[in-house]
């Protein structure tokens, strides 16, 4: 049980890490939000302390265009 409790808690702190990088790149500041942008912040959260040592993750995603 215990084991688990310091994973939980070491998965929060690497996540709010990330959290704090995406805030610092400024990228919650933009009101108009793309699928590439969404993707980017998500990514920048995952890679947690990695954004400290050169991680600099981008997503770059295309949706299909509505018919006309």
């Amino acid at each position: 049980m215990r084991g688990t409790s310091i994973l939980g808690v070491f998965v929060v702190i690497w996540l709010l890490i990330g959290a704090i990088a995406a805030g610092q790149r400024g990228y919650y500041s933009n009101d108009d939000t793309n699928c590439a942008e969404a993707g980017t912040i998500l990514v920048t959260i995952v890679a947690g302390p990695l954004n400290y040592v050169g991680a600099n993750p981008k997503v770059d995603c295309k949706l299909p265009e509505p018919s006309k």
